[in-house]
């Protein structure tokens, strides 16, 4: 299934939104620019190692004691091959924009972060042992992700389903498309205990903390804000 947008309209530009999806975009472009053994450095000193945060000793890539918490924000602008960058981005753009709405530019920031750091420490909890560095804007793409679930249960997202040859577009509920995501980010995350490679080098667990984190704390980020989004009435499509 391919979502495609909601049906949920946005008062104000999403100004932090977009700037977060061309920041990942440049910084993806310069990774794909470095020669590959520079760029594979640079991934494992600003991606998210397990086995740094909790055990920096066993490691000894030279420099990488410094960068021991910074890669809980650097990872989060960090992307592997255009399918992954491409499917983050679309995300938060599908999503971030409501968010950002209610939140204001500033404070969808701090939540976009709180989240990607929250998915950070589950993930770690997750693999504790784990070597290999975790990239991608899909922990805070997941606080959005939740953070929309709670605010917004009722909009409908316009998805894509191939069937066969045949393109379907379905009005599905935010509320049974984001709770059958979050349930697959789950169901996979437990597969992933059973042994290595089951996780297919998707960290699975750092989806479900990001999308719990986001949804936990959106309440406590609107507090205090002035309510810039009147109630919604949702276009039929």
């Amino acid at each position: 299934m391919i979502p495609l947008r909601d049906n949920v309209p946005s008062r104000y530009p999403p100004v932090m939104t977009v700037s977060l999806i061309i920041i990942s975009t440049l910084v993806f472009l310069f990774t794909i620019a470095l020669p590959p053994v520079t760029a594979g450095k640079f991934f494992y000193l600003y991606g998210l190692v397990p086995a740094r945060v909790l055990a920096p000793e066993i490691l000894s890539l030279q420099g990488d004691r410094g960068a021991r918490f910074i890669p809980f924000i650097s990872s989060m602008f960090l992307h592997g091959n255009w399918s992954h960058l491409i499917s983050n981005m679309w995300a938060l753009w599908l999503f971030g924009d409501n968010i950002e709405d209610r939140l204001g530019s500033f404070r969808f920031l701090v939540f976009y972060l709180f989240s990607g750091i929250a998915a950070g420490v589950i993930h770690i909890l997750a693999n504790p042992s784990g070597q290999v560095p975790a990239i991608g804007a899909s922990g805070a793409v997941a606080g959005v992700m939740g953070a929309y679930f709670l605010l917004y249960p009722t909009a409908k997202i316009i998805t894509l389903v191939p069937v066969f040859f045949f393109p379907l577009f379905l009005n599905i509920p935010a509320l049974l498309y984001l709770g059958g995501w979050f349930l697959m980010q789950i169901m996979q995350g437990t597969i992933s205990f059973f042994g290595p490679g089951a996780a297919g080098g998707i960290a699975w667990w750092a989806h479900v903390g990001g999308f719990l984190a986001g949804l936990l704390v959106i309440r406590r980020f609107l507090r205090g804000v002035r309510r810039r989004v009147y109630r919604y009435r949702y276009p039929d499509q």
